[in-house]
């Protein structure tokens, strides 16, 4: 019985673990923060958002945005915190600015200039048509012939 005691005791701690709980005075604060934490991405981790993420950096990034709202801020000045803080990297949607402009142009203009170079080496030449010899051109090229043909 004490053995049963004690595993049911550490599994309920392991699966507590990592559960963060944010009470909010209203669903709409809730709905907003769990919007923010998942438009947000972890700083640290590998394209995960703050949501997803087990880091203490992503623990710390929604304690804060949970502090913020509860300040009465709006999405913008958090989301202006958090750019200001960590860049546009912070965003799953960066904006478009020039600094941006090849992560937003620059796959489709590869892809146009990939697909440009396979459809310009695809392109089979035009089929010259063979001239015969004139008259003249017939004699030289017999008298080569007879001379490579005397040689051997």
């Amino acid at each position: 019985m004490k053995k049963l005691l004690m595993l049911a005791l550490f599994l309920g701690t392991v699966a507590t673990a990592n559960v963060n709980i944010y009470p909010f005075e209203s669903t709409v604060n809730e709905k907003r923060f769990n919007s923010l934490i998942t438009d947000l991405r972890c700083p640290k981790c590998q394209n995960q958002n703050l949501a997803d993420s087990d880091a203490p950096l992503a623990k710390d990034l929604k304690d804060r945005v949970y502090d913020m709202i509860n300040d009465g801020r709006s999405d913008s000045e958090i989301l202006t915190f958090m750019v200001d803080r960590y860049g546009d990297f912070v965003l799953y949607t960066p904006p478009v600015k020039p600094i941006t402009w090849f992560l937003w142009f620059g796959p489709a203009i590869i892809l146009i200039g990939v697909l440009i170079i396979i459809f310009t080496r695809r392109r089979k030449p035009a089929v010259e048509t063979v001239q015969p010899l004139s008259q003249s051109e017939a004699e030289q090229l017999a008298e080569l012939l007879n001379k490579k043909d005397t040689h051997q």
